[in-house]
């Protein structure tokens, strides 16, 4: 019946686009009863209100842009890209939307700022460049001038992100033309201090090393017309939250640029920071069917704070076990863990931020590549990291926030395959699991502790076994013990 009515009334109800999308928009009827002239709906709110029998409607400040059905996912072929991301897209092999995609990235491409809540591997990466990309190449850029000026900035609290985004940035904007480049800190400080001052469109980095390079002068941040802070929610945890303001203080008036922040949870600070500094911001919250995917089994053992490590070494050793995340809570636990696995012949390393970049790449290129089959790490470093089948994750610790375990056990189970994560809940961090089974909504299934099968490494390694030696580094120094 609509089709019939589309085609009788022509031009007049022909689709028109907002927000790069195209779609169907309601009518008054000619006598002016008020009524859709398509679908007879006498209930619809105005002119700019998305027709209901083609395509739902996302409210964005009181205009109606598009999100389509569930059913029928918007394909990115119908967005009104630039060509040159266009080629991009098909070089990423990307088809639809994913939902933070649909809802953010129109609104975007319109110059609406966003404020979005999504987790890792949502597709938010992709949202945030397309927008950026989009703006760059519609806005002819400004001269040169003798200071180097980028014309994006994104900032991300990690080192590893940073460069996952740098990835995703080259892979998405090859056909650009855009220069970009990535900065953090940890390895070249001089190399990247002379790249940059040539001068970048984009600019990609973690708040400490680009504010050291910008307080030096070598760049400004004058020029900037798209500022994006990713993970938000970790700047604030890792201490970023004043270098994110002094960075937001000097750009251009928030009118005249694009401004976007992703974070995983849209808590107060958050949405303060966002209110701040953004240009009434769009908030656009995308929450997860499940807390956690059917594919991962998740099994929960009751040790003493003695018998964690037997039992992580225990299972470690069992057939099946492939490569593993291992999580502890602090950086301490994490390298005497690693050492102490090292000791009972199981190869392990720890990631934090203390180890040297260079070294932390070989590091990740090695579990990356199947040579080192344990990675320990805390949160805050595994942030940003992306690395694909891993067979298993355990909470040695128990995290304190519920949304870490989530985090952390989304390390596995990933492309549809089956993932294993294994808890434990010792005596300083069982507090939590009430709270982590109220959020992700069941009981973790509780395994029995095998004493058999703990017995092979009841037996502590001495410290010589699991000792490595290292080189010193600055303000540790003093006897070895």
């Amino acid at each position: 019946m609509v089709r019939k009515r589309l085609r009788r009334l022509g031009k007049a109800t022909r689709p028109r686009t907002i927000s790069g999308v195209a779609v169907i928009l309601h009518e008054n009827l000619p006598n002016g009863r008020g009524a859709c002239r398509v679908c007879r709906d006498r209930q619809w709110r105005g002119r700019r209100q998305g027709h209901a029998g083609a395509r739902s409607a996302l409210t964005i400040r009181g205009v109606q842009s598009v999100q389509t059905l569930s059913e029928e996912p918007i394909r990115f072929d119908s967005l009104d890209l630039p060509p040159p991301l266009r080629k991009g897209v098909r070089r990423a092999g990307f088809e639809t939307l994913t939902p933070i995609q649909a809802k953010a990235l129109p609104a975007a491409m319109a110059g609406r700022d966003i404020a979005g809540q999504a987790q890792t591997g949502t597709g938010k990466t992709a949202a945030f460049l397309l927008a950026l990309f989009n703006r760059l190449l519609r806005n002819p850029g400004p001269k040169r001038s003798k200071v180097a000026s980028p014309r994006a900035v994104v900032l991300a609290p990690t080192r590893e992100l940073a460069q996952q985004i740098e990835r995703d940035a080259q892979l998405l904007g090859a056909a650009t033309g855009l220069s970009m480049m990535v900065v953090y800190g940890g390895a070249a400080y001089k190399s990247q201090r002379e790249r940059l001052s040539l001068g970048t469109d984009l600019l990609i980095g973690t708040p400490g090393r680009l504010l050291d390079y910008y307080r030096q002068g070598v760049f400004t941040l004058a020029a900037v017309e798209v500022i994006v802070i990713d993970e938000a929610d970790r700047m604030y945890d890792l201490g970023f939250i004043r270098d994110i303001r002094y960075v937001m203080r000097r750009l251009p008036p928030r009118e005249k640029r694009l401004s976007m922040l992703f974070s995983a949870t849209l808590g107060y600070l958050v949405l303060e920071l966002a209110n701040t500094h953004l240009n009434a911001p769009e908030i656009v919250r995308i929450e997860p069917d499940k807390k956690v995917v059917d594919e991962v089994e998740q099994w929960l053992y009751y040790p003493s704070s003695e018998e964690k490590a037997p039992l992580l070494a225990a299972l470690l050793s069992q057939d099946g076990v492939e490569r593993s995340m291992v999580f502890v809570n602090t950086r301490r636990e994490a390298d005497h863990l690693s050492r102490w696995l090292d000791g009972a012949a199981i190869s392990a390393r720890a990631i934090s931020g203390d180890v040297p970049q260079s070294k932390r790449m070989r590091m990740l290129k090695r579990f990356h590549d199947g040579e080192l089959p344990v990675l320990v790490a805390t949160d805050v470093a595994s942030r940003g990291l992306h690395v694909p089948d891993v067979s298993h994750v355990f909470n040695y610790d128990l995290p304190q926030n519920p949304e870490d375990y989530v985090h952390r056990i989304g390390r596995t189970a990933r492309a549809g395959e089956m993932g294993h994560a294994v808890s434990f809940a010792c005596e300083h961090y069982a507090y939590s699991l009430p709270e982590i089974e109220t959020f992700i909504g069941h009981s973790i299934e509780r395994m029995p502790i095998d004493q058999d099968m703990l017995a092979p490494y009841m037996q502590a390694p001495s410290p010589r076994a699991y000792r490595r030696k290292s080189r010193r580094t600055g303000g540790q120094g003093g006897r070895r013990r």
